[in-house]
């Protein structure tokens, strides 16, 4: 039987954001028995060399990605949207090879130096000129996607999909299945399923993973809450 593999997980470089902390995780991941894992920071790739030393030396396979900030139109785009959602979808990047992790450099660099507005955002030019040696999924709720299945929008949720395949290329891009306990998600798994069935782009499981323990989770929020300046409740 092959093992699970964590293919979306959040450390303490995604500020924040995250407080999973890269030693603790990859000790965990061990301890689970398994062999391999990733690392996919929100717009950054501060933490891939402590992490890519961590597995090493724990003797796990390192994959090594970033969850990237996607522009709805161009990067270069600096208006805003008709609310803070529209500013920017997540997709989770993977790199297959050196040449992937040459050029998923490429992509947060541009981000950064292009892109950035609230967060650095990327977009499907960039993509396109960058794309050979990468895994592309399609993240979270808030991946472009799921944003179209939630609103409803099924026709557009299945262009989309193929567009990103056409740029990683057929085998390269993922459908993300994940399940917190939350409602959208049941809903838009569904459609996920379906969505698979109809382009053929296959299904993955990921775990939306900020912290490596459940007992974590309260500290988590405190962390939330001051990135977010709200209150606990």
């Amino acid at each position: 039987t092959m093992a699970f593999a964590h293919l979306h997980v959040h450390t303490e470089f995604s500020l924040l954001d995250g407080s999973n902390k890269i030693k603790e995780y990859v000790a965990r991941v061990k301890e689970l028995g398994m062999d391999s894992a990733a690392i996919t920071d929100h717009g950054v790739m501060y933490g891939v060399i402590d992490f890519y030393n961590a597995a090493e030396k724990e003797g796990i396979k390192p994959i090594l990605g970033c969850e990237v900030y996607v522009a709805p139109g161009s990067r270069f785009d600096k208006t805003p949207g008709s609310n803070n959602e529209e500013r920017y979808y997540h997709l989770v990047l993977l790199a297959e090879n050196n040449m992937g992790y040459q050029n998923l450099m490429k992509i947060v660099s541009k981000g950064f130096v292009d892109g950035y507005y609230y967060k650095p955002r990327v977009d499907m030019e960039v993509l396109e000129q960058y794309h050979e040696g990468i895994i592309a999924l399609s993240a979270c709720l808030a991946g472009e996607v799921q944003k179209n299945l939630l609103r409803g929008m099924y026709a557009e949720a299945f262009e989309t999909a193929k567009r990103y395949e056409s740029i990683f290329g057929k085998g390269n891009f993922f459908l993300e299945l994940q399940d917190h306990g939350m409602q959208e998600q049941q809903l838009v798994n569904q459609q996920l399923v379906r969505l698979s069935q109809e382009t053929g782009i296959e299904l993955v499981a990921t775990n939306d993973v900020h912290y490596t323990y459940a007992e974590d989770e309260k500290p988590h929020d405190i962390l939330l809450c001051i990135q977010t300046g709200k209150k606990l409740d």
